[in-house]
């Protein structure tokens, strides 16, 4: 496992136009929905601190993320994690005035661990405790950027291991699901394409890296559009694709330059379905702002497809810092500064929430 110091530049990172806070608020907040423990203060001037303990090593010898080592990992690490956040912050306990936690979606084992630090120090130092949906929280996080301009309403592409969404946010709180995977997110699509091509994990580092030099073209992998009028996603039809082209050209994957070729060819299908979803998204609802969050948020090629097709369209991309696309808990701290602005108490009933959907289902 390796640590990851996250530095804004200069001494804070700015929260951009969020509106007028009523007092400084200090918020401590806190990621445990998978298999990164992350703890971060945030207050009126921005990040203070982001203190990231990842997993990555422990899960690579599996090829994937083991839900009960990944909670025994952050049984050992949220303390000294969240002692790093209010180190680096320069701040201590009795100074925070709120805590925030990701209390779903996730692993259940992973979120508890989390929930319960929380919980304790919430009650022990008598402040609220806000839960926060871990995708309203990459939602949010382009925010943390130094000098950003970014303001409300704007369509979000929200990308990552586990879930693949396309939000139009008409305002912090408020938000339409415009179109979602209907089976594997295109985190996990990258994971398992990598996996078939005998590389690690995690999946979409080790594609990108190979696909570089690579032939977009070279392999025509089908690029699952569904109905081009609505703008869910599906990915299992093309991992299928490419482990059938795998299987039949045994002997051509044995080469470096043709599994260069394959790479950037399923890279290619991935990002392009995903841009292709999203520009019209943002022309369906009117948006010129198109932010992209999440950990495939960092993928090289979907930037610059995206750079490429918004510029045609009069659509502006946007993408946090590499250190912010990923899971963090400064992301958290600042939906829960947000929440508190408009008014929430926190209360020390909440639990972990695995299957918690974003906009609540109509029923």
């Amino acid at each position: 496992c390796t640590w990851e110091g996250v530095q804004p530049s200069g001494p804070y990172g700015s929260i951009g136009r969020l509106g007028n806070w009523d007092k400084s608020m200090r918020v401590l907040g806190i990621e445990t929905s998978c298999d990164e423990t992350a703890a971060a203060v945030v207050d009126e001037n921005g990040m203070r601190s982001n203190a990231v303990f990842d997993q990555i090593d422990l899960h690579a010898l599996y090829g994937g993320v083991v839900p009960e080592l990944a909670s025994r990992a952050h049984i050992q690490s949220i303390s000294p994690v969240i002692r790093a956040a209010l180190r680096d912050a320069e701040t201590t306990a009795d100074q925070l005035d709120a805590i925030a936690v990701t209390t779903g979606p996730g692993l259940v084992g992973a979120l508890l661990v989390g929930v319960s630090a929380a919980k304790g120090m919430a009650l022990s130092l008598g402040i609220p405790l806000l839960p926060i949906h871990h995708m309203e929280g990459h939602l949010v996080s382009p925010l943390l950027t130094p000098g950003s301009q970014i303001t409300f309403p704007f369509v979000a592409l929200l990308v990552s291991g586990g879930h693949t969404l396309l939000v139009h946010a008409r305002a912090f709180g408020d938000y339409v699901i415009l179109g979602q995977t209907r089976d594997d997110a295109v985190g996990e699509a990258f994971d398992k394409g990598a996996r078939l091509l005998g590389l690690g994990y995690p999946g979409g580092p080790a594609i990108s890296k190979l696909a570089l030099g690579g032939n977009r073209a070279a392999i025509p992998f089908p690029r699952v559009l569904l109905d081009r009028t609505r703008f869910d996603f599906s990915f299992s039809g093309l991992k299928t694709s490419l482990r059938t082209y795998c299987h039949r050209n045994q002997e051509a994957m044995q080469c470096t330059h043709h599994r260069r070729d394959v790479a950037a060819s399923y890279q290619e299908a991935l990002v392009e379905t995903l841009a292709i979803k999203a520009m019209a998204a943002c022309q369906k609802v009117g948006a010129d702002t198109l932010v992209v969050a999440g950990g495939v948020g960092a993928n090289r090629r979907l930037r610059e497809i995206l750079e490429e097709r918004g510029a045609k369209l009069g659509i502006f991309p946007y993408f946090p810092p590499l250190s912010l696309c990923t899971d963090n808990g400064a992301m958290i701290a600042l939906a829960g500064r947000m929440h508190l602005e408009r008014g929430a108490t926190g209360d020390l009933s909440v639990n972990a929430t695995p299957r918690w959907p974003l906009v609540p289902i109509e029923t």
